[in-house]
């Protein structure tokens, strides 16, 4: 049966349709949020106005790490403080009185002279491009691989930081800390508990102050005893080498100039440097990733990684109004 409709009838329907339809895009859209900054980072940031500079940041790095090896631990070390105050800006290189770099936190890194070096150079090849902070980025990446580490591409377009504050500095963890104190310290900047037993794995290579330990081995919590959680043997090797807060130990006692899982096989047999080491052995919340890692080298080296990559994308500048493009590291540029 054929059904017929009235002139009036249809426009009635179509009256209805146009309401419908203009009264739904009257409604507050769905628009998509602000974009991340991290976003705004990409592989190619410098593809037209500094096409070389990862390979001039990888030829330096190699050239000051074979000279110096403990450089590529110091340069890793150095990009954690950074990203974890104010962001990846390179604000631990601003050099002046009551700078993030004047901080008692900071008096042990080093690497500062890799990173001028390397932005001398790039200044004369590119002026005004390369910022501080994708330099610093970069330079982590590949003291990690020169050590035996994964690879990993870094996106580009961090800006420099104008700001450094010595007494943000004094948050960065110091390594007696506990493990709900290094969770919410990661987890405001993004990270999570995965990240923090991952990028502890960066102390398979590098060296400590004694004076990050020395409560451990004499007067662990005022207890005026040993930390339980160290090796006897371990503790009486630290003994010995620790005659002073400032003398150097190694972080991985095994293997320390190899990137690799000994770190977690370090902290199942509790020869675990730090205190913040150990805990992750013995805290519920973050032992099996020690476990996972201990025995699954591959399972580790990727997850690094990706760790690396959320760490070096935290609070990053990226948008014109935001920081600048530093032409010396150590100073913010004149007006």
């Amino acid at each position: 049966m054929k059904i017929y409709y009235s002139i009036p009838f249809l426009l009635i329907v179509t009256l209805q349709l146009c309401t419908s339809t203009f009264g739904s895009l009257a409604k507050p859209l769905n628009l998509p949020k602000k974009l991340p900054a991290e976003a705004f980072l990409s592989f190619d940031h410098y593809h037209k106005t500094c096409p070389d500079a990862e390979s001039i940041i990888s030829q330096k790095v190699a050239a000051w790490v074979k000279k110096d090896p403990t450089l590529a631990p110091a340069i890793i070390r150095l990009h954690f403080h950074d990203c974890t105050v104010r962001g990846c800006d390179a604000s631990i290189l601003l050099n002046y009185p009551r700078s993030e770099r004047a901080a008692y936190a900071s008096k042990t890194l080093r690497g500062f002279e890799v990173i001028d070096d390397i932005k001398a150079e790039l200044e004369k090849r590119c002026p005004k491009a390369v910022s501080c902070a994708d330099i610093l980025t970069a330079a982590t990446r590949d003291a990690t691989i020169l050590v035996g580490g994964p690879f990993w591409q870094v996106p580009f377009g961090r800006r420099d930081g104008r700001i450094s504050l010595a007494k943000e500095a004094e948050m960065v963890p110091q390594g007696h800390e506990n493990i709900t104190a290094l969770l919410e310290f990661f987890q405001a900047r993004g990270l999570d508990i995965l990240d923090l037993v991952t990028l502890s794995g960066a102390h398979t290579i590098g060296r400590s102050t004694c004076h990050s330990l020395m409560n451990r081995l004499y007067n662990f919590n005022g207890t005026r005893k040993p930390d339980p959680s160290l090796n006897f043997y371990y503790l009486n090797l630290l003994r010995r080498r620790c005659k002073g807060e400032m003398d150097l130990v190694y972080l991985d006692a095994i293997t320390p100039r190899t990137f690799d899982t000994v770190y977690y096989t370090n902290l199942q047999r509790k020869v675990g440097l730090l205190s913040t080491d150990q805990l992750l052995f013995s805290d519920a919340r973050t032992t099996q990733f020690v476990e996972a890692f201990a025995t699954q080298p591959f399972l580790f080296e990727s997850q690094f990684a990706v760790s690396m990559v959320k760490l070096g994308n935290v609070q990053v500048l990226t948008r014109p109004n935001e920081g600048e493009i530093r032409v010396n590291c150590n100073f913010v540029n004149r007006v």
